[in-house]
């Protein structure tokens, strides 16, 4: 194969270099095959990032080589190439990837890009006051997170849990969503645990969203308290389904639906109907076998509305005014109005006897 192709994708031409590298070795699938792929998925996966920012997870040895991420943009790029300002925790802003069309997918590609993590905004929404201002735990202004349009419930196995402990959680998680009015689908995550995801109503930030996904955790581990935990201290969570609540953290990206995992065996992070969730698990779902599935199947999430916050966050002020403190926030985080210690509760210094 030659030392390069030119695509022409939405327009535009995109390079891809060494199309025959293999990226992914336990099939020996090659930086084309990749290519190749996303365009097999074009449209539910655009129905999904579009216009969304996106970090970059790069390999460009392939997956079994070094990697790192990528949150700005090199400073030489295509002058068709889209980018918006996006920010950290502390305020710190840098220029990522729109994920515009397909050919700032593969342009990523042709980078060794092997996994698109996704923010839960639109491009230029990072930097928008969506809502009042939030302050921190010292008073000082946090970086606005503008509208956030979706609500993302991580299903995160603990040791002993089995991929069918993650599928009952799954559907628990449905059926309290389903009694609050809110549409939740399912996607696997393409590495051990669940996603579900639920589209927004484009009205809430994201310390709202966040918010919602606490109240959340704790209303599935009041009703299922032996298989489902909200702590987010691993010494507390025992043989049971953690629901990641800070995934929603504000700023926080999450790997996106239909985007291939930096894996040997280059599997997908592929949303599913609920019907299918009982017949496939993680490993099932990779770049050899979703072209077909969509092609025959299409695209589960087709058909998702926004959907309303307004009943979790209700349970959230409900929880608050009975006395619970905000959950714990990730260490990159500056420290938060109610929130309890940073510290795990073995380390938790006790009263000396008097």
């Amino acid at each position: 194969m030659s030392d390069s192709i030119e695509l022409e994708v939405d327009g535009h031409s995109v390079t891809l270099s060494n199309p025959g590298k293999v990226y992914f070795n336990k099939r020996g699938e090659t930086k084309l095959d990749l290519a190749n792929y996303y365009l097999s998925v074009a449209e539910p996966i655009m129905n999904t990032i579009r216009d969304r920012p996106v970090l970059l997870e790069r390999y460009p040895d392939g997956a079994s080589g070094k990697s790192w991420f990528q949150k700005r943009v090199p400073k030489s790029v295509p002058d068709w190439l889209r980018t918006t300002v996006v920010c950290t925790p502390n305020g710190t802003t840098s220029d990522a990837l729109v994920a515009a069309d397909m050919a700032h997918i593969l342009w990523a590609v042709n980078l060794g890009c092997l996994g698109f993590h996704v923010w839960p905004t639109h491009a230029g929404a990072e930097l928008e006051a969506a809502t009042p201002q939030v302050h921190d735990a010292n008073g000082d202004l946090l970086p606005p997170t503008g509208i956030t349009d979706e609500l993302r419930i991580d299903l995160d196995p603990s040791p002993g849990i089995s991929f069918e402990d993650l599928r009952e959680a799954a559907r628990r998680t449905r059926d309290l969503c389903t009694e609050l009015g809110i549409d939740v689908r399912v996607k696997t995550s393409g590495s051990r645990g669940l996603h579900l995801y639920a589209l927004l109503e484009p009205r809430w930030d994201g310390y709202q969203v966040r918010s919602a996904a606490v109240a959340l955790a704790r209303e599935l581990e009041r009703r299922h308290p032996d298989t489902i935990t909200a702590a987010w201290w691993k010494e507390e969570r025992g043989s049971r389904v953690f629901v990641d609540f800070n995934q929603n953290a504000p700023h926080k990206t999450v790997f996106g639906a239909w985007c291939v995992r930096p894996k040997v065996g280059a599997q997908v992070s592929t949303p599913l109907s609920w019907d299918a969730l009982d017949s496939v698990t993680n490993d099932d779902m990779t770049i050899a076998t979703v072209p077909a599935r969509v092609a025959a199947l299409g695209d589960p999430w087709s058909d998702r509305l926004p959907q309303s916050l307004t009943p979790l966050l209700e349970m959230s002020e409900k929880d608050l005014a009975s006395g619970l403190m905000d959950a714990p926030w990730p260490p990159q985080y500056p420290k938060m109005p109610n929130e309890p210690p940073r510290v795990q509760p073995s380390r938790k210094a006790t009263p000396k006897d008097s």
